[in-house]
């Protein structure tokens, strides 16, 4: 897993296996990530908390988290594309599953204490994808922001 999303970071589809290769782990890591740069960087308290969710729920050790980080700040700046992994989610996760992520990502774009205009949009995008409710993402905002303070 640790080299496909490496990969993404990249930018380097081609290299990536088809829909049959993807994972619901790799497709999360992606998304995770993703939020952590929503602003165009990644700070301290972002970092931190995008570190521990990645070695918590998916086991992805703090050297290849760091390794990740690095070449996604010097390989690439910008989103990767969202609709293949929100597709691959929306047949492998549940609505509780979904709402859980949405919520993770509100973790990690709240964190900062900041919500700047871009990373509003890409979770509002991501929702919209995910076939979530806006109900559902203002809960997982209140949720996200109950379980930070």
């Amino acid at each position: 897993m640790f080299d496909y999303i490496k990969k993404i970071i990249r930018g380097d589809y081609d290299a990536l296996p088809e829909q049959g290769g993807l994972t619901v782990e790799l497709a999360l890591t992606v998304l995770l990530f993703d939020a952590a740069f929503a602003d165009g960087r990644c700070g301290k308290r972002e970092k931190d908390h995008l570190i521990q969710t990645l070695e918590t729920n998916y086991g992805v050790s703090p050297r290849e988290i760091e390794d990740l980080l690095a070449d996604r700040d010097k390989e690439r700046k910008e989103h990767v594309e969202l609709f293949r992994y929100t597709r691959f989610l929306n047949t492998h996760l549940s609505e509780k599953e979904k709402f859980d992520l949405i919520t993770a990502l509100w973790r990690i774009i709240l964190i900062d204490g900041h919500l700047e205009a871009n990373e509003d949009h890409f979770i509002h995008r991501l929702s919209d994808l995910l076939n979530l409710s806006h109900r559902d993402l203002i809960d997982a905002k209140l949720l996200a922001r109950k379980q930070l303070s």
